[in-house]
């Protein structure tokens, strides 16, 4: 997935802001830096949400004139997941009894720095009613 972001100038390089993220503000020496950086800024944000148990906003259409900054595959789906237990109020617990495991699996599922086999990811989507589908574009 990727998030609209806003470059701008600052005389030392470029300042980069994301309208969708507030929290993900970052800096760079060039406009290859600061795309470089941007993810990271992203990543981190996104550790924000999952610490405070908040619905990560979905990227908007990019306008004129930003660039378009991609979040790693393994983080947008556990991102994904996170915002969907949260639209159907399911606490963590919830979901490892659903899924027969405990709860100490599901807290790895959720955690952005835990790497989850996409198997395991999709069978949670499952046990919430959705279906994970992957796709190229």
């Amino acid at each position: 997935m990727y998030y609209p972001a806003t470059l701008t100038p600052n005389g030392a390089g470029f300042t980069v802001t994301f309208r969708d993220i507030p929290e993900a503000i970052t800096e760079g020496a060039t406009l290859d830096e600061a795309l470089t950086m941007a993810q990271d800024a992203l990543c981190v944000a996104m550790e924000f949400y999952t610490e405070d148990n908040r619905a990560v906003p979905m990227p908007s259409q990019p306008q004129d004139g930003e660039h378009l900054v991609g979040l790693p595959p393994s983080l947008w789906v556990k991102v994904l997941l996170l915002n969907e237990m949260l639209a159907q109020n399911i606490s963590q617990a919830e979901l490892a009894k659903r899924m027969g495991i405990i709860p100490q699996k599901v807290t790895r599922l959720v955690d952005l720095s835990h790497t989850t086999k996409i198997d395991t990811l999709a069978n949670a989507f499952t046990k919430l009613g959705k279906h994970l589908q992957v796709a190229l574009v």
